[in-house]
């Protein structure tokens, strides 16, 4: 049973930093690519980052760029999201995804319907 936990959400003032965990139960995080996303209050789920697997690169969305890393420890079988610089419009609750099958562009990358299962989420709060 593929299982996604996502941990290390909460409330964090402008300006502060917080680092997200998305650990694998049940399988190994090997396939083709792990992203975070994240949706808030009536919005759409978003693509905030992702890493594939296959070539080690990285993808961010433009309004997280130079302010959020990904990253991935394949000995813990957990991606991470290293997030600086946090603005209150990062508010939302954070999932995990992971893509089970090839990506053909890199323009899909933080494409919500690239991947196949998902965590049930973290909260994050950026507020003063």
């Amino acid at each position: 049973q593929v299982q996604l936990v996502e941990s290390g959400g909460g409330l964090v003032q402008p300006g502060g930093s917080l680092r997200l965990s998305c650990s694998a139960a049940g399988f190994t995080l090997d396939y083709y690519a792990i992203a975070w996303f994240r949706q808030a209050p009536g919005k759409e789920r978003e693509g905030v980052s992702s890493f594939s697997i296959t070539d080690s690169k990285t993808y961010y969305a433009d309004s997280v760029k130079g302010r959020f890393t990904i990253s991935r420890d394949g000995a813990k079988n957990t991606v991470y999201l290293q997030m600086n610089s946090l603005k209150p419009e990062d508010t939302a609750v954070y999932y995990c995804g992971t893509a089970t099958g090839e990506i053909d562009s890199d323009m899909y990358y933080l494409r919500y319907e690239e991947y196949d299962y998902w965590g049930q989420g973290t909260q994050v709060t950026v507020s003063s």
